[in-house]
C-alpha cells in the first residue's frame, strides 16, 4: 500500500469515498461531497494523504482542517479519515492516521482531533490505538438528514491527540 499526498488528480476518488461515507450514515453529517475546489481550499495543504493499492486503486484518505481562524489555534487540526468499504479491516485507516500523526509536528501542528459517531467502532478503535483519547461527548449535537439514520439526533465523540 502506498501513502502519498492527495492532489487534484484524486478528486474523483475523494468524492467517491466521501459519498459512500455519507450513505453509510456513520461518517459525516454532510449531505453531499463538496466540489474539489471547495474541498481543496478548506484543507491543510500539508496534511492530506491518500492510500492507494499497488494497482493505483484509492483505498482511503485523511485530511486536516483548521478548528478555528483564531491565531492561537493555528496548530490544531480536525482530521477527516475515510476508508473505502472494500478496504476496511486491512490497515488502511491505521496507515493513513499514522502518516498524519507522524507528519503533523513538522507542519507546526500540536493537536489533532477527530469527531466520530459513537457507532463507528472501527474509526474509534484506530484512533485509540494511535493514542487519541476521548475528551468529550456532544449529545444530540445534530440531526441526520440523509442515509439510514435520517431523522435521528446523533451524538458525536471528540477525540484528540497531543503531539
Amino acid at each position: 500500500m502506498l501513502i502519498r499526498t492527495l492532489t487534484a488528480d484524486d478528486a474523483d476518488a475523494v468524492r467517491d469515498i466521501f459519498t459512500a461515507g455519507i450513505a453509510s450514515g456513520n461518517a459525516t453529517f454532510e449531505v453531499e461531497p463538496p466540489s474539489w475546489t471547495a474541498w481543496d481550499a478548506a484543507h491543510h495543504p500539508g496534511l492530506r494523504y491518500l492510500a492507494a493499492a499497488d494497482d493505483g486503486t484509492a483505498l482511503g484518505w485523511v485530511s486536516g482542517t483548521p478548528v478555528s481562524a483564531r491565531a492561537v489555534y493555528a496548530g490544531v487540526q480536525e482530521l477527516g479519515l475515510y476508508v473505502a468499504e472494500q478496504a476496511r479491516g486491512r490497515g488502511v485507516g491505521t496507515a493513513l492516521l499514522t502518516a498524519a500523526v507522524d507528519r503533523a509536528p513538522g507542519l507546526g501542528l500540536w493537536t489533532l482531533q477527530s469527531t466520530i459517531f459513537p457507532e463507528n467502532a472501527g474509526s474509534l478503535a484506530v484512533h485509540r490505538r494511535l493514542g487519541f483519547r476521548e475528551v468529550g461527548r456532544r449529545e444530540r449535537i445534530a440531526r441526520m438528514t440523509v442515509g439510514p439514520m435520517a431523522g435521528r439526533w446523533r451524538d458525536t465523540l471528540l477525540l484528540e491527540r497531543r503531539l
